[in-house]
């Protein structure tokens, strides 16, 4: 009989983290650099690794957000990334000045495809520019990583040739990615074993993948890739990331941790907090995490069928292979109503994970309280979402006072709004299509503007005919894309409310950065 491995014994996966560089570059996915911030915070507190804090060649703003973040963050290592070119590389390096630990992650194709017809480089070309950038990079720090870029479709013995020579020239990481999610898991593994037999120098760097999810194997590929030797792994939260997104680091996390029996590692991630980070980028991206994601969906540990309620009922293991509570999920006894008082509510939230001054906790104690008024029940969901709008109200230079809506058969929709701008207030009103449209041209005659709306979205919170609707709104201006997000057991004032909160961060973004186009990187 084989002896367990004990946790502290087993070997480390590095977590690296890309959710604010590949899983911004989503569609659709920008955040505003105080979102930013919060995120990298979070997966700070999450215990990430290595975040990957963005592209500081690609916009003023990114090269803002990098050095505020490489300011803040002290425990994990922060990341930037920078193409095979100088320019690339010191931009990094200048916006990673502040970090007590940081790392520059520079990159290119190797791919008969790519060095063809993107590069349009010789074999021979691209080998001098590896050793070229690496060292640049080593100017700035002894943490340098280097990428292969679509290295799943590269000849093996050249991916090698490259390999050793950013080895040599003082790569400490080389990055292994399936750009394009083309590899197959045996495939896959298979060229990290080809690796660490046919380079040299290979014990000199970690190993590390980063897989795409074009063909859903970015997570199996990651995990064989570990198996095969891989002791870094690169994903992000809720699997965001360009086409078809990331490997999800909650699913790779929680599969190390669920299935020790044959994956004998440990990552430094303190699981409890997944569930806040999921929650967190997806407030600040405006994707919805859809219901029966893996690991964060609102389904993951729900269970409708009868036989499976008995199971989970007698013994939760019949059906469940991981605790709700290893992942933030809370099961409290505390079920809040209209005649919950204050102590209470305090003590829900902090179950949650909030800790919200007195200014804020009394705030969001009167809106429970109209919520109360409204919902027979009150779930965790609905109190999240009161809290994060809460949150996101106090940073607000623009605000929704008052909303009236006139619709029906046969009229026309009519909305007036109220806004407070900067404590002016600004009244305007409109007809539309709909209550919607007309709620939206209200709005943008009370604060002109030329953004336009590029989503609309409308989920439950939870369910019954009282739930909270729960608004994405998402705005587009020269390049750049605005969420906002809110909830209200009134569709409209969600609705309007959201689009408010979207119409600020644009405002507060154009007064801060002109208006300039973005460069993207795709590993």
């Amino acid at each position: 009989m084989t002896t367990p491995i004990a946790e502290n014994e087993r070997e480390t996966i590095l977590v690296f983290d890309t959710t604010l560089r590949d899983g911004e570059q989503s569609p659709g996915a920008s955040m505003t650099i105080e979102e930013k911030i919060k995120v990298a915070e979070v997966l700070e507190e999450l215990g990430v690794d290595i975040i990957e804090a963005g592209f500081p060649i690609a916009s003023e703003g990114d090269f803002e957000a990098v050095r505020e973040i490489a300011k803040r963050v002290k425990k994990s290592v922060v990341c930037g990334l920078a193409r095979a070119n100088f320019e690339d590389i010191d931009r990094a390096g200048e916006a990673l000045k502040p970090a007590e630990r940081k790392r520059i992650h520079t990159f290119i194709a190797t791919s008969p495809i790519h060095m063809r017809y993107k590069l349009r480089m010789s074999p021979e070309e691209v080998l001098e520019r590896v050793r070229a950038s690496v060292e640049r990079a080593r100017r700035w720090t002894d943490d340098v990583e280097w990428s292969g870029e679509d290295a799943s479709r590269s000849d093996r013995d050249f991916l090698c040739r490259c390999i050793e020579t950013a080895i040599a020239a003082g790569a400490t990481t080389v990055n292994i990615p399936d750009t394009v999610g083309y590899a197959y898991p045996e495939e896959f593994a298979d060229l990290i074993r080809y690796i660490r037999n046919n380079v040299p120098n290979i014990d000199k760097a970690v190993i590390s993948v980063h897989c795409h999810n074009d063909l859903g194997l970015a997570v199996a590929n990651s995990l064989r890739a570990i198996e095969a030797g891989a002791r870094q792994v690169e994903c992000t939260i809720n699997g965001i990331g360009e086409r078809a997104g990331n490997a999800a680091l909650e699913e790779i996390v929680m599969a190390i941790r669920t299935r020790s029996d044959i994956l004998p590692f440990r990552t430094n991630i303190d699981t409890t907090r997944i569930m806040k980070a999921s929650r967190l980028v997806s407030a600040v991206t405006g994707f919805p995490v859809q219901p029966n994601k893996a690991i964060v969906g609102a389904n993951a540990f729900a269970h409708e069928s009868g036989i499976h309620q008995d199971g989970v009922l007698k013994h939760a293991q019949t059906y469940e292979i991981m605790r709700p509570e290893d992942v933030g999920l809370t099961r409290s006894s505390l079920v809040l109503g209209k005649h919950s008082g204050r102590h209470a509510f305090r003590r829900k939230l902090e179950e949650l994970g909030y800790h919200l001054g007195d200014n804020a906790l009394n705030e969001a104690f009167r809106r429970f309280k109209a919520l109360a008024d409204r919902k027979k029940n009150v779930y965790d969901e609905d109190i999240i979402a009161l809290v994060d709008e809460e949150i996101q109200s106090l940073e607000q230079r623009v605000h929704l006072t008052d909303l009236a809506v006139e619709t029906g058969l046969g009229r026309a929709p009519h909305a007036r709004v109220e806004l407070e701008v900067d404590g002016e207030r600004q009244v305007a009103e409109s007809t539309g299509d709909g209550p919607v449209d007309a709620t939206f041209r209200a709005i943008r005659g009370a604060v002109p503007h030329e953004a336009e709306l590029q989503l609309f979205q409308i989920h439950a919170v939870t369910g019954g005919t009282d739930a909270q609707a729960q608004v994405t709104v998402r705005l587009a201006r020269d390049g750049q894309v605005f969420h906002g997000q809110a909830a209200d057991t009134d569709t409209l004032v969600a609705a309007a409310k959201a689009y408010v909160s979207a119409l600020d961060k644009l405002l507060r973004y154009r007064e801060r950065i002109p208006a300039q186009g973005a460069v993207q990187a795709s590993l």
